[in-house]
């Protein structure tokens, strides 16, 4: 296993019946790319999370997420979404 560390600005939004809902993962080259670009994207939803990952996707076995930055308004449980 080649092991990858993956870096991911992830988006929340507020779903129609107000739930808060992740949407579409944006990898980043770095943890610091990451988190300015979660920080951008909080602005213009209701929250935002930078995180780390560490496996290989060809096989698709990874470790848990690292979270490394929250913004605004997230789930409170992030298992779910890592």
């Amino acid at each position: 296993m080649m092991a990858i560390n993956y870096f991911v600005a992830l988006p929340f939004v507020l779903a129609d019946d107000g739930t808060i809902v992740a949407g579409g993962p944006i990898e980043c080259a770095s943890a610091g790319t990451a988190i300015l670009r979660a920080e951008v994207l909080s602005r213009s939803n209701v929250g935002a999370v930078a995180f780390s990952r560490t496996g290989d996707s060809d096989i698709g076995i990874f470790e848990d997420a690292v979270v490394l930055r929250k913004f605004g308004e997230v789930p409170t449980d992030l298992t779910i979404w890592s």
